[in-house]
């Protein structure tokens, strides 16, 4: 189903409380496997499946958690979901790998809706 958002139009995934906290569910949004994931704080984010480790779709399955990073600015507390097969962890804001900054996955606009999960658009890599 298509949602209009905000931002745009997106594709209706499923409710926000079928996503448990700290985990990941997969969609097919536009012929791509997406992983949504729902963090302890109730944001929500959406990744490619996609493992460019593993080459599996199994990012969906992975560890939802945050890490301290060192930045410019001082320390920053990442969200990120750890790959269940290598365990490489992807921010789950940007899709970069923390353990390899070379490596990202796509990102995906997401917004809830009404209690709906609505993944929009496909964002530009960094």
């Amino acid at each position: 189903m298509t949602i209009e958002t905000q931002t745009g139009v997106g594709t209706a995934v499923c409710r926000l409380d079928q996503v448990r906290r700290e985990a990941g569910v997969a969609a097919l949004v536009d012929g791509e496997a997406v992983a949504v994931f729902r963090t302890y704080d109730d944001e929500v984010f959406a990744l490619s499946n996609f493992d460019p480790f593993g080459k599996a779709s199994v990012l969906a399955r992975g560890i939802v958690g945050s890490r301290t990073v060192r930045t410019a600015a001082g320390e920053e507390e990442v969200p990120f979901v750890a790959s269940p097969l290598l365990k490489q962890a992807f921010d789950l804001r940007t899709g970069v790998c923390l353990d390899d900054p070379a490596v990202a996955v796509p990102t995906w606009d997401v917004h809830v809706v009404d209690g709906i999960v609505v993944v929009g658009g496909r964002r530009e890599t960094l």
